[in-house]
């Protein structure tokens, strides 16, 4: 027969959850394989992921983010998120999704896992290498604006590239900022408080991390020192804003994807308000880490990394995952027989 035709042993489709997900995939980890994909987007090895996005009509939006990475061998993977910001009302979280993971070379489906640990993992490792290249060694304070879950997973994240002496924390839920504070002080060693006064901790900040739901800037240029570095993390929605454009345009910008954060970023608002085009980007983050664009070229420059979330993060994030769960033989797998019948072990 020919080696072609020859039927192939069946692969078991791994099924991850969001607890294997979060102990499978470290910061550390996460933000290796975050930064080798960055690298190969920016050499060129990989194509630029894709995105498709739809309302519901009803408050909430379906997207789906899809990329390639070769590690080994190739793989793709798409990530289906719903995003419906009234749930917490409800007691659902806002983000609910999977990833799936498949072997590129024949489609085989690897592996489903949950989204919401991916997307916060993974956008928490863009943030640690933004910072690795576009931010000040020397980091006094940090302030997280937004103490849901993806606060504690941006600082957890940073830890891997710089080392704040305090965390500032700020959220409209005060029982969020203080519980969030707890967590940094008991779980991270951190010195942590709420910033009562936000004008004045976001003026004597070295980091600003903005990972909310806001709909409006909250962020001016009067607000932000010389020096600074913000990574502008809520704004992956039309409709969402953190960040002012008057700031934007006074900053060096270099987003995770300039033609994505265009459409869906807070590049998108300061484009719309006339304060930027696209000519004004400084760089990709790709083609910082990649060599091709310089990061920080000053001490007192700031720059704003407009972090949109792509899916190449989701498939580097994946494959790390799904190597991590073979190795330790971890999550429920499942296949289908020759006949068609599911089967799992």
């Amino acid at each position: 027969m020919d080696p072609l035709l020859e039927p192939r042993p069946v692969r078991d489709t791994l099924l991850l959850s969001r607890t294997d997900v979060e102990r499978l995939l470290t910061p550390r980890l996460c933000a290796d394989a975050v930064e080798h994909a960055f690298r190969a987007l920016g050499a060129g090895a990989v194509p630029p992921p894709g995105i498709l996005g739809m309302h519901t009509g009803t408050g909430g939006s379906f997207h789906v983010k899809a990329g390639f990475l070769a590690a080994g061998r190739p793989f793709f993977a798409a990530k289906l998120n719903a995003n419906f910001p009234s749930n917490p009302a409800q007691g659902l979280p806002t983000i609910q999704g999977a990833v799936m993971l498949f072997d590129a070379a024949d489609g085989t489906l690897l592996a489903i896992m949950d989204s919401m640990s991916v997307t916060a993992l993974r956008t928490a490792a863009a943030t640690a290498i933004a910072a690795k290249y576009l931010a000040r060694e020397s980091c006094g304070t940090l302030l997280v604006c937004g103490c849901g879950g993806q606060g504690p997973a941006q600082v957890r994240a940073l830890l891997e590239s710089r080392r704040p002496r305090r965390v500032l924390a700020h959220d409209l839920d005060a029982a969020k900022a203080h519980a969030f504070c707890d967590t940094m002080r008991r779980e991270l060693g951190l010195e942590a408080e709420v910033a009562t006064d936000f004008a004045a901790a976001a003026s004597r900040s070295d980091i600003v991390v903005t990972c909310t739901s806001a709909r409006r800037y909250f962020i001016t240029k009067e607000m932000i020192r010389p020096g600074t570095f913000i990574a502008a993390v809520g704004a992956d929605a039309e409709h969402k804003q953190e960040i002012e454009p008057a700031l934007m345009a006074a900053a060096t910008v270099v987003t995770d994807l300039t033609g994505q954060a265009a459409k869906i970023g807070d590049l998108h608002h300061a484009i719309d308000a006339g304060s930027m085009t696209l000519e004004d980007v400084h760089a990709e983050l790709a083609e910082v880490v990649a060599g091709f664009q310089p990061g920080r070229t000053r001490e007192d420059e700031i720059i704003v990394f407009d972090s949109t979330g792509t899916g190449l993060q989701d498939v580097a994030s994946a494959i790390a995952v799904y190597d991590e769960a073979r190795r330790t033989r971890s999550g429920c797998g499942y296949a289908l027989s020759s006949d068609g019948a599911a089967r799992t072990g």
